[in-house]
């Protein structure tokens, strides 16, 4: 008989027990609309390894892992080459997660993976806004023709949750329309001040890696110098603290295009600040 140990593939810290778990941790390894430069979806795999070398604890929220009481799902398996049926997937699982009474904590994958992500959730919360930490806009229309696109996301989002209830950071490379979007809306912050219209709102955070600067994220699909560094974006998750967070998820991290593993590495740990706040 084996008598092991062997090692854990799932996330550091997490509960192995799905029923007695609060959150829900989701992989969502696709990346079949990216522009750029592919291969986001081998980010949810990579970052489990990574997170073995965390400490589970935060000085930074003074708080454990195994406080914030999640299960680690594993990966759904996405039919190649099929975004609509990969975002139905992804919709109906996460809708599984709320009417079992939990929130959902998804790793992405591109960004296109937010869209079904946020409409599961918005069936169960009717004032839910979102916050939106990226480099891009992600507010056309369509891109090369396609609708559905991770350059779309946000745009498609604001179609059912009103613009006004979405707000943005790091915002820094967009089409002329988009930030007149941004302007005609209000949805761009620059100060923490910026979010207290939120405060009675349930709110999805979703953190585009991008928003960190190329020096300390170069493994992304579609990296945009002049980003914020780690410190400034933990201190948006600081303020954030205090409000409803309903949902959150960590996209866009391409692991291969960093060889040192420095971009998994933060990835992971922007994703442990993150789950501490939920």
């Amino acid at each position: 008989m084996l008598t092991g140990p062997f090692l854990d593939r799932n996330w550091m810290a997490q509960n192995p027990d799905y029923k007695t778990s609060k959150i829900v941790m989701l992989g969502l390894p696709f990346d079949g609309t990216v522009s750029y430069r592919t291969g986001s979806r081998f980010a949810p795999e990579r970052i489990r390894l990574a997170s073995w070398g965390l400490e589970e604890y935060s000085p930074i929220f003074d708080k454990e892992l195994q406080d914030v009481n999640f299960h680690d799902a594993g990966d759904l398996e996405f039919p190649l080459g099929n975004t609509l049926k990969t975002l139905e997937q992804i919709e109906k699982n996460v809708e599984d997660i709320y009417n079992d009474g939990k929130k959902v904590f998804g790793i992405g994958g591109e960004h296109l993976v937010t869209l079904p992500e946020v409409k599961a959730v918005s069936k169960f919360y009717d004032n839910l806004a979102v916050v939106h930490f990226d480099a891009h806009t992600d507010l056309r229309e369509e891109y090369l023709g396609e609708e559905l696109s991770h350059s779309t996301v946000i745009r498609h989002i604001s179609k059912f949750i009103k613009p006004e209830n979405i707000k943005q950071i790091g915002i820094r490379s967009g089409m002329k329309e988009e930030w007149e979007f941004m302007k005609k809306h209000s949805t761009l912050c620059t100060k923490f001040s910026d979010l207290d219209c939120l405060k009675d709102k349930n709110i999805f955070v979703t953190v585009d890696l991008d928003c960190l600067d190329t020096s300390i994220m170069s493994g992304t699909g579609t990296p945009e110098a002049g980003g914020m560094t780690f410190n400034e974006l933990v201190e948006w998750f600081k303020y954030l603290k205090d409000f409803n967070i309903a949902g959150a998820d960590v996209v866009e991290l391409s692991p291969d295009y960093d060889l040192s593993g420095a971009s998994t590495a933060v990835a992971t740990k922007v994703i442990r600040e993150l789950l501490m706040i939920m």
